[in-house]
């Protein structure tokens, strides 16, 4: 099992609240066979839409390329429960998040895949937007441990719920990597199981 406790790498700003799952991911990407490929398609059609307004999408600009904390505002990720949307920010490169807030269910989502989401004070999140904007160059710490995010001198106070903070320091996000550890116990029940036993 996997043990995340820092993150810490080159920062993207994505401005807006209420930045819904559908954005995240259009819909017709959700064919998809497997994950793989999806990052290039994240926040495809806000990229395109802004394009023809002659601006650019933070996910365009070459200067956050190779980001891997991206940094949020409030309720993002709501709308359908789509875990193709957290999915595609992974496969594009990012490794955690820092928001004001999160839809549940995208919050869950990306616990299930081991991709860390801290919540800060609308001040701060805008503060730390700033900052990054200001010098991409600029390595942030997500510190699941101590709950802190961290830019150069400048620090501010993170939130996570105790349970899912947890899940993160020990590694018990993974289901999976938890079910494969535990499979001599998992044979053990099985086989006091009268109704497995029967037919051994």
């Amino acid at each position: 099992m996997i043990e995340i406790k820092q993150i810490t790498g080159r920062a993207i700003p994505v401005v807006g609240n209420d930045i819904d799952t559908d954005r995240i991911i259009p819909a017709r990407f959700l064919r998809c066979v497997t994950f793989d490929g999806l990052g290039e398609h994240a926040f495809e059609d806000d990229r395109k839409q802004l394009t023809a307004q002659g601006k650019t999408h933070a996910f365009d600009e070459a200067r956050f390329k190779g980001a891997s904390v991206l940094i949020v505002n409030s309720n993002f990720g709501c709308g359908s429960s789509r875990e193709h949307a957290p999915q595609a920010i992974a496969k594009w490169g990012i490794k955690a998040i820092v928001g004001v807030s999160y839809s549940e269910i995208f919050f869950g989502n990306c616990v299930a895949m081991g991709l860390p989401c801290l919540r800060v004070a609308v001040a701060d999140g805008e503060a730390i937007q700033a900052a990054v904007s200001k010098d991409p160059s600029l390595q942030v710490s997500v510190d699941v441990d101590k709950l802190e995010v961290r830019a150069g001198s400048q620090v501010w106070k993170a939130q996570m719920g105790d349970g899912h903070r947890k899940q993160f320091l020990t590694g018990q996000w993974d289901a999976t990597a938890e079910l494969v550890a535990g499979v001599e116990q998992v044979k053990a029940t099985a086989k006091k199981l009268p109704y497995l036993s029967a037919f051994a």
